[in-house]
């Protein structure tokens, strides 16, 4: 494990309804499901609460970059999330992309035998799984954190 941090992260999956939320020892060797968080006023206070709960060393927030590499308006919306929780929770939040996380999990809940209407609400859950997964994989083959670190702007 070269210079893989050790503590808990919280990997958050932004979609239009809902949120999906996953954490992993503070070993890194697992992701697992947290919960699905739905989408309005109280998205960013319940994941204040899961952070409390968890107290993570950082977040992951998904970046949804298009599979040719351009930003979308789901890319604008998530870098909105993830400066929203990074300034009500005072953590490093850092952007992965997360291109194939959504498809991947969905092919994992297909080939659990779960439809796409019975899976709806933890597709998100296990999107976040996906994309935390492949941050700590990355961190533990490179040493260097996924992602870019988000940087909220100054307050004018």
């Amino acid at each position: 494990m070269t210079g893989f941090r050790r503590g808990v992260r919280l990997g958050i999956d932004v979609g239009k309804a809902r949120v999906g939320v996953a954490r992993c020892d503070p070993d890194g060797m697992l992701a697992v499901p947290v919960e699905t968080v739905p989408r309005g006023r109280s998205t960013i206070p319940r994941i204040v609460e899961l952070v409390a709960d968890y107290e993570p060393l950082e977040i992951l927030v998904g970046l949804p970059i298009s599979l040719s590499g351009s930003e979308t308006a789901s890319t604008s919306d998530a870098r909105e999330v993830a400066g929203q929780i990074a300034q009500a929770t005072g953590l490093p939040v850092r952007l992965v992309d997360e291109r194939l996380s959504t498809v991947s999990a969905h092919a994992a809940l297909r080939d659990s035998g779960r439809t796409q209407r019975n899976s709806r609400k933890l597709v998100d859950q296990v999107a976040a799984v996906v994309l935390l997964q492949q941050a700590i994989d990355v961190e533990k083959s490179t040493g260097n954190p996924a992602g870019a670190l988000h940087n909220p702007p100054e307050p004018v």
